[in-house]
């Protein structure tokens, strides 16, 4: 049995990586090019791995600060602010002066499923001394994803060294920064796309088995949508299945994203690993359906109706 899942004051995560503001359509069909597609609706909003899982964590009841960079533009100053409206704390979310903040399109189609083209942003600079690792001892979890793997690396070193649990959202990224930064964390939760660019190809039983192999971690799981998640731990001689909540998808952008905020917090509150998967599933899971992260009640009503 996993420990009670109800939220308390102290269940903080702490976010380090990526902010974006997405710029979303939403489309019948997304035409290969060359093509002119109509959208039949259009939302401008906050985005990002980190950013979609620290208002996850909120959302669900617990407490959120975002360590991470934007721009000293329009589009940083509406990050700060939405992040902010919906109760995260951006005291260290910096704003880089002449630096650019990260953008994305992102084409929705009536299925749920989506395109996305990211523009990264430029000047931000790579430097993470500024961060405040003197605070993450207040936290119950950290949460980091790749795309600052500069700053992630020194988070996880300073986490590993004050023991606090951590995890990262294993995205689709450079070989060489899956590999730096997987074996520095505890919980190594991949997209399949991340899993197979981090164990080169390899089938995910096989990826997962060499990313378990690899570091200090004690928990390795690769999401596979609408098709459950596999994990697996030390000693485990194959891949445990936790299935997915059944629902009609309607935008699957940032579905990924809740599922690592809800399991950061779940680690926080200290939730077992099982039960933890299964909370972050039905985060996700109602993401998806909705397009819009859930709260606390949602999700528990679904996984005990599940």
């Amino acid at each position: 049995m996993g420990k009670d899942t109800t939220a308390s004051p102290s269940a903080t995560v702490i976010c380090c990586g990526q902010v974006v503001i997405d710029h979303t359509f939403r489309v019948d069909e997304i035409d290969p090019p060359p093509s002119k597609t109509t959208a039949r609706a259009y939302h401008l909003g906050v985005g990002g791995m980190g950013a979609h899982a620290a208002i996850a964590v909120v959302r669900l009841g617990g407490r959120a600060l975002f360590w991470g960079r934007v721009g000293d533009d329009e589009a940083g100053a509406a990050a700060c602010e939405a992040l902010a409206e919906e109760g995260v704390d951006v005291t260290h979310l910096r704003r880089i002066e002449g630096a650019k903040t990260a953008l994305s399109a992102v084409i929705v189609d009536k299925h749920g499923e989506r395109a996305i083209v990211t523009y990264r942003g430029s000047g931000l600079g790579t430097d993470p001394a500024w961060l405040p690792l003197d605070q993450m001892g207040q936290a119950g979890a950290i949460l980091v994803d790749p795309r600052w793997p500069e700053g992630v690396h020194h988070v996880l070193d300073a986490a590993r060294a004050q023991g606090v649990p951590t995890v990262i959202d294993a995205e689709k990224s450079e070989a060489r920064i899956l590999h730096d930064l997987v074996p520095r964390v505890d919980h190594a939760i991949f997209a399949m796309t991340g899993l197979s660019v981090f164990a080169g190809g390899a089938p995910p039983l096989r990826g997962l088995r060499q990313a378990l192999d690899s570091g200090v971690t004690k928990l390795v799981a690769v999401t596979r949508g609408e098709n459950s998640t596999l994990w697996m731990r030390p000693g485990d001689e194959k891949a445990h299945e936790m299935p997915a909540f059944p629902v009609a998808a309607t935008n699957t952008t940032g579905a990924g994203d809740v599922f690592h905020g809800a399991y950061a917090l779940a680690i926080a509150e200290g939730q077992e690993i099982e039960a933890a998967l299964r909370f972050a599933s039905a985060a996700g899971a109602l993401r998806a359906r909705d397009g819009q992260t859930p709260d606390r009640a949602m999700v528990e009503a679904l996984i005990a109706g599940g």
